[in-house]
């Protein structure tokens, strides 16, 4: 499987998106195509083909999780792993995340200067468990 290029990131926060972008694009050397609702989600994934989806936990309309679960009703998405970023990082609100299938859970406010290598990796170790 290829390396970690090209990362779908769904966030509501505008300021939160300014930093996602600096941190995974110019640091990280990502491609990167943001989204600020659940509700576009799809099609924007569907357009970008990303290899990686970042989803924020708490947003207005559709949160995080139904926002996977409407991405998990595309069987065409079902191979591309999730990772959620949220505030909300107790041992049990990071148990039910990934019960819910997402292969990792970051805490929020994240290091945007390291962010990018984190992603990297966890993309990299899920790749080479699911080979």
């Amino acid at each position: 499987m290829d390396s970690l290029k090209r990362v779908y990131y769904v966030e509501d926060e505008p300021d939160i998106r300014i930093i996602a972008e600096l941190a995974l694009v110019q640091v990280g050397g990502l491609q990167l195509k943001m989204g600020a609702t659940g509700e576009t989600a799809i099609e924007d994934i569907r357009q970008f083909s990303p290899q990686l989806i970042l989803l924020d936990v708490m947003m207005p309309g559709l949160d995080g999780p139904a926002t996977l679960k409407r991405i998990r009703e595309n069987k065409e998405f079902d191979d591309i792993p999730v990772i959620f970023l949220t505030a909300k990082v107790q041992s049990d609100e990071v148990r039910e995340l990934k019960s819910l299938g997402a292969i990792d859970v970051i805490p929020k406010p994240f290091a945007p200067l390291t962010i990018a290598d984190m992603l990297k990796k966890i993309y990299a170790d899920w790749a080479a468990a699911a080979s």
